[in-house]
């Protein structure tokens, strides 16, 4: 079990604040983050994986024990899935899924396959990322993000542009980590998916 723990969490950039105080702590769950865009949903989901730093407040990430767990720990057991977050155009959807599978020193290289099956991009695994269209480009992302097998999972609008197949993949993926009591974070403005998840941290509020 991963848990993660946020004491008085604020973001600005410059003049702008984005949001502040935020506390709260998660493990073993579905956890939404809802808001209006520009509410500093992504912002938030950044923060929580140690890809920006907060103005104020911390971020700590404990195992089992409860012992700390590192940034550079966390992000290799991270998948990541957001409509900013670019695989290489150049690359086919299989090349990119293989670089993100070596860089990570996996070995079980069957198990590209079955993530393109699961997320529906198996028809276009020849394509360059480049060419597909917005939802292709979609199923492409939220393979990446779960080829590596992750202990936690963060999702940001991990809809967009999909349809009515793509967002049952999505809700496979949610159901998936709650079954196996891991730590899923998704941020939305999608009544729907929000309502996947256990708990909502509302930046509306």
């Amino acid at each position: 079990m991963i848990q993660v723990e946020a004491d008085g969490l604020s973001k600005s950039y410059g003049k702008n604040r984005v949001f502040s105080g935020l506390s709260f702590t998660a493990s073993s769950s579905v956890i939404g983050v809802a808001g209006r865009n520009g509410a500093g949903k992504s912002t938030l989901l950044k923060c929580i994986a140690c890809l920006q730093k907060p103005t104020s407040g911390s971020v700590t990430w404990k195992n089992s024990t409860g012992a700390e767990v590192s940034p550079d720990k966390i992000k290799k057991m991270l998948g990541y899935a957001a409509p900013y977050i670019s695989l290489y155009e150049e690359l086919t959807v299989i090349e990119n899924l293989s670089f993100l599978f070596d860089v990570r020193n996996e070995k079980n290289r069957g198990h590209i396959s079955t993530v393109l099956k699961r997320t529906g991009a198996e028809p276009f695994r020849d394509s360059l990322f480049g060419s597909l269209s917005t939802g292709q480009q979609q199923r492409a992302r939220l393979a990446a993000a779960i080829v590596h097998q992750p202990e936690i999972l963060f999702l940001d609008e991990p809809g967009s542009n999909l349809d009515e197949k793509g967002r049952a993949v999505v809700e496979d993926l949610v159901n998936e980590f709650r079954d196996k009591k891991k730590l899923l974070i998704l941020a939305s403005n999608q009544a729907y998916e929000l309502s996947l998840c256990d708990s909502i941290i509302d930046l509306n509020k």
